[in-house]
């Protein structure tokens, strides 16, 4: 859960740098798709969480 929450926190710094300082859009483009693949590494996560097999 804190390497989910970090990846995120850093995603939105990247976003946050590129979207402030000129001619660093590659940035906010970086931390768009590092937000996109954490979200669906995360979800993809909890979804399989919950499905355990009972013996």
């Amino acid at each position: 859960m804190v390497l989910f929450l970090l990846v995120i926190l850093a995603a939105l710094v990247l976003g946050i740098i590129g979207f402030a300082v000129h001619g660093l859009f590659y940035l906010l483009i970086i931390g768009a798709v590092v937000l996109l693949a954490d979200l669906i590494f995360g979800a993809i996560r909890f979804r399989h969480r919950g499905q355990r097999i009972a013996r």
